[in-house]
């Protein structure tokens, strides 16, 4: 009879065939029983992420005429904060990459997970850019103007152009089939994809502002407005990486 030691080091890397198996189910040590329960959690949740992937590549797939056709997503990170850029990303995967099995919504995942997805989109990725748009030009053009603008930079810029752009809740002006997405980072796995990049991009952005302006824990809020960021913006004024036309740092620069 296996150990328990020897049960949980062969579960590792069980498919469930192996012939020790039918043993271990018929093992009646309370200890042995977890093991098997948990390992079967394990795949039946991998089963579930599996089908989940294919579901997005299906739904990336149904919006092109052939099989050679190129599907960009398109997402953004940034667009509520008080400070900081608006960052979004392009991105056209490689039909498969089963490296990519659980990639889902950024805001889903843990920050070292999600900097560990990105690093692997990067190697699947057949082309992708991100664009960082400042601080000035939200002011400028406000923010869904300056995200548009920013998408369309992100889409432009590709090595590779597409045949189809999946964006999520977002129209761009570009000559390339276009599609608006409501939620598309939970449907489409280029959208989830291009999610992952601008996150994290915009996260790295934020921990170097921190380094510059330690008093204001961009590292740990990222711009957000939260009741702390506030205080810390009436205490010590915004930032040049402050947005002017957002409130309440309008009213505040207006006292």
């Amino acid at each position: 009879m296996l150990s328990l030691k020897e049960i949980k080091e062969k579960l590792e890397h069980a498919t469930g065939s192996e012939t020790w198996f039918k043993e271990l189910e018929n093992d009646t040590r309370v200890g042995a029983q977890k093991l098997l329960n948990s390992w079967k959690r394990k795949q039946q949740k991998l089963l579930l992420e599996k089908q989940a992937h294919e579901e997005k590549i299906s739904f990336d797939r149904s919006f092109c005429n052939n099989e050679h056709d190129l599907v960009a997503g398109v997402d953004e990170a940034g667009r509520g904060p008080l400070a900081g850029p608006v960052v979004t990303a392009a991105v056209v995967l490689n039909t498969h990459a089963e490296e990519l099995i659980g990639l889902n919504d950024s805001k889903q995942l843990t920050k070292a997970k999600r900097n560990e997805l990105a690093n692997i989109i990067k190697n699947n990725a057949i082309s992708y850019f991100i664009h960082f748009q400042s601080v000035e030009k939200i002011d400028e053009l406000n923010i869904y103007e300056a995200t548009k603008q920013s998408m369309t930079e992100s889409v432009v810029n590709l090595h590779k152009q597409p045949s189809v752009v999946l964006v999520d809740a977002m129209r761009l002006p570009i000559n390339i089939k276009t599609h608006s997405i409501i939620k598309g980072d939970a449907q489409s796995l280029a959208i989830a994809a291009a999610s992952i990049l601008a996150k994290t991009a915009r996260d790295e952005y934020m921990d170097q502002l921190h380094e510059a302006y330690p008093q204001y824990l961009f590292n740990k809020h990222a711009g957000y407005g939260t009741k702390e960021h506030v205080e810390m913006i009436r205490k010590y004024g915004p930032t040049e990486h402050h947005r002017k036309t957002f409130e309440p740092i309008k009213s505040i620069l207006i006292k």
